[in-house]
C-alpha cells in the first residue's frame, strides 16, 4: 500500500512539474512554432497520462487479491465514449500540426509571395564531405563552415549537396532540412534572437559525418552589413 502511495504522489509530482515547466524563449520563428505546437500537445498528454497511471495504479490495488478472475462485461456506451475521445484527440492533434506545417518558415518549399514567401535574403548552401560552404546571393561573399546572417529578417537557404545526402540542422533555430544529390532544397528561418548557435549534419554521410559542423552567428542589423562590407573589401 504505501508503495502505491508513493507511486501516486511521484506521478502527481511529474505531471505537475511538467504543467508549470516554461520552455525558454524561442531565437527564431521557426522555434517558436515548433515550440507551441509540443506545448499544447503536453497539455492533451498530461491529461491523459495521468488518467492511465491513476486507473493503472487502482486496478493493481483492486485487483491484487483476485484469486478468480472474471472476464469484463460488455460495455457499448464506454467503448463508445473511449473511441470517440480518441477520435477527438487525434483530430485535436492533426490540425494543430497542419497549421504549424504550414507555415512558411516549416515547409519553405511550399511558400508562395502572397503567404509570405517571399524573403529578405538568400543564402545558398553547398554541403560535401565534410563541410559546409555559404554563398551569399545578395553579396560577394562566401564563407565555409561559419553562416552569418542578420536578426529579424527572413532569411531562404537554397541547399544543395556535391556527393551524398546530408542534412542541413541548426536545433537553436529550428531549421532541418535534408540535402539530396541532383536536387535544390529549400530551409528558411527568421532569427529573433541575435548569438551564435552549432550547426550540424543530421545525416550518416559518411566517415568524417561526425566533423561537419558549423556555426550560425546572428548579428543585429549594423553589425551584419558592418561584417559584410569587411568581407566584400577582403575578397
Amino acid at each position: 500500500m504505501r508503495r502505491i502511495r508513493v507511486l501516486s504522489w511521484s506521478l502527481l509530482a511529474v505531471v505537475a512539474l511538467g504543467a508549470l515547466a516554461s520552455p525558454a524563449a524561442a531565437q527564431s520563428l521557426n522555434r517558436a512554432a515548433i515550440d507551441e505546437l509540443n506545448e499544447q500537445l503536453l497539455y492533451v498528454a498530461l491529461p491523459l497520462t495521468l488518467f492511465v497511471e491513476l486507473t493503472l495504479v487502482y486496478a493493481i490495488y483492486r485487483f491484487r487479491n483476485n484469486d478468480a478472475p472474471r472476464p469484463t462485461v460488455d460495455d457499448p456506451a464506454l467503448e463508445v465514449t473511449w473511441t470517440a475521445a480518441t477520435g477527438a484527440i487525434l483530430v485535436f492533434v492533426g490540425i494543430s500540426a497542419f497549421f504549424v506545417l504550414a507555415t512558411p518558415y516549416i515547409s519553405p518549399a511550399a511558400a508562395t509571395p502572397a503567404d509570405g514567401g517571399a524573403a529578405d535574403m538568400e543564402v545558398e548552401v553547398v554541403a560535401y564531405q565534410w563541410g559546409w560552404e555559404f554563398h551569399y546571393l545578395d553579396s560577394n561573399v562566401t564563407t565555409q563552415s561559419r553562416l552569418v546572417i542578420p536578426v529579424d529578417e527572413d532569411v531562404r537557404f537554397r541547399l544543395r549537396t556535391v556527393d551524398v545526402i546530408h542534412s542541413f540542422y541548426v536545433p537553436q533555430l529550428g531549421i532541418k532540412q535534408d540535402v539530396f544529390p541532383g536536387q535544390e532544397m529549400v530551409a528558411r528561418t527568421h532569427a529573433t534572437e541575435t548569438g551564435s548557435y552549432r550547426l550540424h549534419c543530421a545525416e550518416l554521410c559518411g566517415a568524417g559525418h561526425s566533423r561537419m559542423d558549423g556555426t550560425v552567428v546572428v548579428l543585429n542589423q549594423s553589425e551584419y552589413h558592418r561584417w559584410v562590407a569587411n568581407r566584400t573589401a577582403e575578397s
